[in-house]
């Protein structure tokens, strides 16, 4: 058995959560609780989520667009969103390079307020500019680089707190 989440394209509606046996055919109609026929096809437009599969479902003449994924899958990816409302960081929170290379602008201050998905600063790697951004809103108590400064893989670049 596996549980997939279905979800609306439209909306973005979670419809349902349903577990199905894997072993299945998926080539024959499914019979929905009337006696109504229904259709899966794959959808003309590919999904544009990771680990999501879209399908068109048809029943009695209507047609709708979906989305299907693995259950586990859809609320690990609920998890790891960042903009969850209740929960609160209070400690500092240390932004690091993603990638060495060197600092190209720095867009914030000591003490300024910043808010979630703020640019921070950009730095150049390889003839492509990077641009780090505030994982959380909150003040910024340390900027430890300068513009055109080298910076190192890991290396702290700005505190929030």
């Amino acid at each position: 058995m596996k549980r997939l989440r279905v979800t609306d394209r439209a909306s973005g509606e979670v419809l349902l959560e349903t577990d199905i046996d894997e072993r299945a055919s998926t080539s024959s109609p499914a019979s929905d609780q009337q006696g109504q026929q229904a259709t899966v096809v794959a959808a003309a437009r590919p999904s544009t989520v990771r680990g999501r599969t879209a399908v068109e479902v048809g029943v009695a003449g209507w047609r709708f667009e979906l989305e299907v994924e693995d259950a586990s899958l859809a609320e690990l990816r609920h998890r790891a969103t960042s903009n969850r409302t209740g929960s609160q960081h209070r400690g500092p929170t240390e932004v690091r390079a993603i990638i060495p290379g060197r600092i190209v602008s720095i867009d914030v201050q000591i003490g300024a307020t910043v808010e979630p998905g703020q640019r921070l600063l950009a730095v150049e790697a390889m003839k492509m500019e990077n641009e780090l951004r505030a994982p959380r809103a909150g003040d910024i108590e340390r900027v430890d680089v300068a513009i055109d400064q080298n910076v190192e893989l890991g290396e702290i670049l700005v505190v929030i707190r």
